[in-house]
């Protein structure tokens, strides 16, 4: 008999649909809650002598001592007993109870807060100054019991008592708050000679902006502004290289301000920015704004804010000078400023920043700098010379080898005609076709040319341009169209000729449509039967054969544009996307209807496929399965026939072989019977 543990059997669950009714975790969780009992509460008990009062106590006292013994450093429950002890109005017992813990652990705030509170409530107030003694002695550094102490004098009216003990407290050098504490208690009492005193020892111990501030405004609010002004002045001189924080210099400044003296404010100002480092005077110069609009003159304010500004755009150069959109703002700044010298010197600034690398990517932004400086000197400073050497110098700069930039000899040879100089113009546009051939510069020296109605040379640049760039469809159509434009006709159709032989295209659509376009422009219907029949030996795709059919339908050739529907549809029928075909049957539904042919439309009609939906899997990136997604299929007619073709083969496959296993199943019965 086997010994093995036998595990539980798990349970199949065999309805894994979702129940009707949802429950949440939190409506399990406060059905717990709502069902739980209260803990029954001990009764209450009446005293009705003396003995069982005695025993109550006792019953307290021990289980109060057994608590200490087990957990003798836990503080809340020795400030229990010592509560109890009060309740029961045995203050001996319960003072013994606060000192039994103070031994235990003298470091406790709680212990001694709580023990000097007891004898205040009680109005034992020699107690409590023993108690706030002791313990001030013990922690001297822990403010709150120096402020419970100093505050019960204070309450008690003894001040002289309270002076005491904030000069006790004050020898140990709190930090601010004790002091300022200090201060308000002297100004409750109306001491202020006691309180310029005592800011004296506070700045000297905490030699911090914040205490200087705190000490003239209490100077400036008793109204003595000479000696507030006296404070900043010390300030300045004790705290040195620390005397250059921005709030001293507004609070130095706003004093003077309400004191009327608004020159002396304007030079606190100037003296700050001069001295303080920019990137911490953010609020100083805000300040400064704000006083010029208030007391200052027009271009006074104008200078603060253009000040700032370039100040900002400087300080963001030096940590990135190669930060081109910083340069565009400090430009655009002094061109509205108005000072041309100033705005080509931050022009000049600007395009000594060479790009650290050769990549076009790194000068888009750069070449700009350029652009807008030769603008500026052509639109605003109106010194052409100063303009065109921009110009040429940029073009130095720029490494042709490697890349160039077609809009700036664009802009250039532009500039020239400006000035009326096509010679310059025309020979900007040939240096720049033989350092950077572009398919813009042929555009735009094409454009100079026809409109100078010099055909000739726009041949002869349509042809360059051709040879350098033979696949580009824009450029064939566009000297197609030129030769169209000037009646040239058998010109225009040997461009399109030349244009659809060439192998390669990059758009040959555009090409094949502008030339089918032309034809029918000039209504040469046959030529342009001859283009379609060309073009689909190249391409069965569906928009050629509805745009065939189309035109013959415009022409009202009923019958012609029927049969290429009928022979688009079967071309199409080999096609591997049967969404094309759909549409091909679609545009000829619309056709018939258009022509109201019923019997043609009955046709056409039973040619729709039927729409059925598949699944097919899904493939991952890395070639694994992604799962399955659903898909609509086509089912045309002609393709009904053949499914059920290939059953029938398949069925006749399966019923031979089925023959053949039969066979050879018998032949192996009767060799094991002759066995």
């Amino acid at each position: 008999m086997s010994n093995a543990v036998r595990t539980p059997r798990t349970t199949k669950v065999k309805n894994k649909t979702p129940a009707a009714v949802q429950i949440t975790a939190e409506q399990i969780l406060r059905e717990a809650q709502e069902r739980q009992e209260a803990e029954p509460r001990p009764p209450r008990q009446k005293i009705t002598d003396p003995e069982e009062l005695a025993e109550y106590r006792m019953r307290k006292r021990k289980g109060f001592e057994d608590s200490i013994r087990r957990q003798r450093t836990m503080i809340t429950t020795w400030i229990k007993y010592a509560k109890w002890e009060e309740s029961q109005r045995d203050f001996t017992r319960a003072r013994s109870v606060f000192e039994r813990a103070i031994d235990v652990d003298y470091r406790n705030v709680i212990v001694w807060l709580k023990y000097a509170e007891m004898e205040m409530s009680q109005k034992f107030i020699n107690h409590a100054r023993n108690v706030w003694d002791r313990a001030v002695t013990l922690l001297p550094r822990c403010d709150q019991l120096w402020y419970k102490y100093a505050l019960m004098e204070d309450m008690l009216g003894n001040f002289a008592g309270a002076r005491q003990i904030f000069e006790r407290w004050m020898e140990w050098q709190p930090d601010e708050h004790a002091w300022n504490s200090y201060i308000k208690f002297e100004l409750r009492n109306g001491e202020i000679e006691r309180v310029y005193s005592i800011y004296q020892r506070l700045v000297a111990c905490h030699p911090t902006v914040r205490s200087w501030l705190k000490w003239s405004k209490f100077e400036e609010k008793q109204g003595h502004i000479d000696r507030a002004r006296e404070v900043y002045q010390n300030a300045m001189e004790a705290l040195g290289e620390e005397s250059n924080d921005e709030r001293l210099f507004i609070a130095y400044a706003k004093l003077e301000e309400r004191a009327k003296e608004h020159e002396r404010a304007r030079t606190i100002y100037k003296y700050a920015l001069d001295h303080i480092p920019k990137r911490m005077a953010q609020e100083l110069y805000k300040m400064w704004i704000s006083f010029e609009k208030q007391n200052g003159d027009r271009l006074g304010i104008e200078d603060v804010i253009i000040g700032k500004r370039r100040f900002q755009y400087e300080e963001e150069i030096k940590n990135n000078p190669h930060n081109y959109d910083v340069w565009f703002d400090y430009i655009r700044l002094e061109e509205a400023n108005g000072d041309i010298e100033q705005a080509r010197q931050v022009f000049e600034r600007a395009i000594a920043n060479i790009p650290p690398a050769k990549e076009k990517r790194y000068w888009r932004r750069y070449i700009y700098l350029w652009i807008n400086y030769a603008l500026y000197e052509e639109l605003e400073a109106k010194d052409f010379e100063k303009a065109r050497e921009v110009y040429r110098s940029c073009l130095k700069q720029i490494p042709h080898k490697e890349f160039s930039f077609a809009k700036l000899w664009i802009l250039f040879a532009q500039f020239e005609i400006r000035q009326q100089n096509l010679d310059a113009a025309r020979s900007i546009f040939g240096c720049a076709l033989g350092m950077a051939e572009h398919e813009k510069i042929y555009r735009k020296y094409i454009d100079l040319e026809f409109k100078l109605g010099n055909m000739d040379r726009c041949r002869l640049l349509y042809q360059k341009f051709l040879e350098s760039d033979p696949a580009n469809c824009q450029g064939w159509c566009r000297f197609a169209e030129l030769e169209r434009s000037l009646k040239e006709i058998e010109r225009a159709r040997a461009i399109y000729e030349l244009a659809v032989e060439q192998l390669v295209l990059d758009m040959p659509e555009i090409v094949w449509k502008a030339y089918i376009d032309f034809e029918i422009e000039q209504e040469e219907y046959d030529n342009t039967r001859a283009l379609y029949r060309r073009l689909l030996q190249r391409t069965k795709h569906v928009k050629v054969w509805i745009s065939f059919a189309q035109f013959e339908s415009t022409l009202n050739n009923v019958d012609q544009a029927r049969n290429i529907y009928e022979e688009a549809y079967k071309a199409l029928g080999t096609a591997e996307s049967k969404e094309e075909r759909y549409l091909l049957v679609e545009k000829w539904k619309e056709f018939e209807e258009n022509i109201k042919d019923e019997n043609a439309l009955s046709k056409v009609m039973v040619l729709f496929p039927e729409r059925i939906k598949k699944r097919r899997s899904i493939k991952g990136d890395d070639g694994s399965d992604a799962g399955w997604e659903e898909y609509y299929d086509y089912i045309f007619p002609d393709e009904k026939n053949a499914l059920q073709n290939m059953k029938f083969l398949q069925a006749a496959r399966e019923w031979e072989k089925r023959k053949l296993t039969g066979r050879n199943e018998q032949n192996t019965d009767t060799t094991d019977m002759e066995i």
